[in-house]
């Protein structure tokens, strides 16, 4: 009896160790070989930067126009309504999922433990440049949303050791998907005068040259593994459709967007040649939207040209309202809102993010940047 308490209480003290260790302060495997499984996590934690197409809740409490804390917002997502712009998940939610990560807490909600597998500080509205998305009065642009990664860091540093916080930070994902409101929420709104200023190329080589800086700078904080999403097709949002008396595609407005997703791939070869330890990707989101859009049939959708839930021509001169009634075929829809993919779609770009081809995410995908050792670089 006694060696059976004395094995007992040898087996609940290794697990406790384990528990303790399985967050962003160490990289284990717990039971590892010898146990039989191992560490569901791939990466110790993800940490999130961008706009509404990935916000979960950082705008709730903003006094802000953008938000999506309401009713049909969530009518999908288990717990209803949280400020995800989705009837349901995010393509980040899917990725932080097949990651083997819970999903990734908003910086506006996380505290103490709820940050170890890392958090969100996407914003609705929010650009690269700090001016962009005024007309929603609150939001937070990307340098503010890297200051917030700053004091997670410096949370964290104070309870695990820099040590400990440095070596997990390197091998943890850190998405990045910012520049639609630069063009949206900003070159394309006649009170800005940002299109006077600029043309297309000038302005795209001055988003790109500031995405740099502010990239830098969350690599000189230690992050290493960067996965950098595109722009997408743009011009064929039902909100960019509404403005089309025919109800067609942009063409110009994709066009104007192009050099951006150039620059931002030119820029992560740079990175990738120069930053010591780094491993950048970039998610062609276009090439992945036009793919959906032009086989829309093969993936299940039958709505491509108009919103699940909004007001007017394309239901996209509105956006969804509170308590509006949605679409009850939500699967079969391309867009949410007026700017917004649906869960569905999100599901999708997701999964393919995460282990597709190199005609999709380059030069590697999620999948292989996760599992890749950067410490011998």
């Amino acid at each position: 009896m006694a060696a059976l308490m004395k094995f007992s209480w040898l087996v609940v003290s290794l697990v406790m160790v384990l528990i303790m260790e399985v967050g962003l302060g160490q990289n284990v495997d717990p039971f590892g070989p010898v146990g039989g499984f191992r560490r569901r996590e791939m990466v110790p934690a993800m940490f999130i930067f961008g706009d509404s197409l990935i916000d979960n809740g950082n705008n709730n409490n903003l006094p802000s126009f953008a938000k999506a804390n309401y009713f049909p917002y969530g009518i999908d997502f288990n717990g209803g309504p949280t400020g995800r712009f989705s009837n349901g998940y995010t393509m980040v939610d899917q990725i932080a999922e097949m990651l083997g990560l819970p999903l990734i807490p908003a910086y506006s909600e996380a505290s103490g433990d709820d940050v170890l597998h890392g958090v969100n500080y996407a914003s609705a509205a929010a650009g690269i440049l700090d001016i962009t998305g005024r007309n929603f009065v609150g939001r937070i642009p990307f340098n503010q949303q890297i200051r917030n990664f700053q004091n997670t860091l410096d949370q964290i540093t104070d309870n695990l050791g820099a040590v400990d916080v440095a070596r997990a930070i390197g091998k943890s994902m850190f998405f990045v998907g910012m520049g639609s409101n630069d063009y949206l929420n900003n070159y394309l709104m006649p009170n800005y005068p940002t299109k006077n200023q600029y043309n297309g190329p000038q302005y795209a080589n001055l988003l790109v040259q500031q995405y740099t800086q502010q990239l830098n700078t969350l690599y000189n904080l230690g992050a290493r593994k960067f996965i950098l999403a595109g722009l997408g097709v743009m011009g064929c949002i039902p909100s960019i459709l509404a403005q089309s008396p025919a109800g067609l595609c942009s063409e110009e407005v994709n066009q104007l967007v192009m050099p951006f997703n150039e620059n931002v791939k030119t820029m992560m070869n740079n990175f990738n040649n120069n930053l010591p330890g780094a491993k950048f990707i970039f998610l062609d989101v276009a090439r992945m939207f036009r793919d959906i859009l032009t086989n829309a049939p093969a993936y299940g959708f039958s709505v491509i040209n108009r919103g699940c839930c909004g007001i007017g021509r394309n239901r996209g001169q509105v956006t969804c309202l509170p308590f509006q009634t949605p679409c009850p075929n939500r699967e079969q829809y391309i867009f949410w809102d007026a700017f917004h993919p649906t869960e569905a779609v999100n599901i999708l770009m997701g999964k393919r993010a995460f282990n597709g081809d190199t005609s999709i995410v380059y030069p590697m995908n999620i999948e292989q940047l996760a599992n890749l050792d950067l410490e011998t670089n």
